[in-house]
């Protein structure tokens, strides 16, 4: 009898192990829930960010889509309107050219009254449009006049106005329609004494 009860007492402690060993793997599992957890949330924050860059770049590439468009389609506006603008300067010079003509009769000065005033609300209408006329009382600007012809003067300085034949027009600063003008320049007799002189200059160069 004393004998099982030392094979009993001796036993107990191998009957220990195996609660030390379910232990060990409840903790074991529950780091790698721990592990996986946090790989989760790794995961919903990178694909957050990629969802948020790539909304980003969608709102990024629609709102240049929408400049570009509007640009599109101000450039357009802005042809048209050039283009009528252009056809009423035409007008306006025909009534510039009726005004001009000699009135005799009660009949014909009452029509110039007319035209007058007509001509005075399309250079309002022009000038609320941004339109307003080139000066010609300057130096010759090939970017805002058309020289039509050389004029030889002893009176005026090379490259001066001198006739404007048909006004020219602005509009933001841009040359709508460029004034056809004539411009003053060197008599004949001097350009050719000029030109002998550059010709001689030349010829002793050589």
């Amino acid at each position: 009898m004393a004998l099982r009860s030392k094979k009993k007492r001796g036993e107990e402690p191998e009957g220990e192990e195996p609660e030390a060993v379910a232990q060990d793997e409840t903790t074991e599992t529950e780091d790698s829930a721990l592990e996986r957890e946090e790989t989760e949330e790794q995961r919903i924050e990178r694909e957050r960010g990629e969802y948020l860059d790539a909304w980003q770049r969608a709102r990024a590439d629609y709102q240049n889509l929408r400049r570009r468009l509007q640009t599109d389609i101000d450039a357009a506006v802005g042809r048209a309107k050039e283009s009528m603008l252009l056809e009423l300067l035409l007008v306006l010079d025909f009534m510039d050219m009726a005004l001009a003509a000699p009135v005799e009769s009660q009949e014909a000065q009452n029509l110039k009254y007319g035209v007058e005033m007509t001509r005075n609300q399309m250079v309002a209408l022009l000038e609320r449009e941004g339109v307003k006329p080139i000066a010609t009382d300057a130096a010759f600007d090939p970017r805002r006049h058309d020289a039509l012809e050389v004029v030889p003067s002893d009176d005026h300085e090379d490259g001066t106005i001198v006739e404007v034949t048909r006004k020219g027009y602005t509009i933001a600063d841009r040359t709508l329609r460029a004034a056809q003008v004539k411009v003053a320049g060197k008599p004949e007799a001097e350009a050719a004494d000029a030109d002998g002189a550059d010709d001689d200059a030349e010829e002793a160069r050589d």
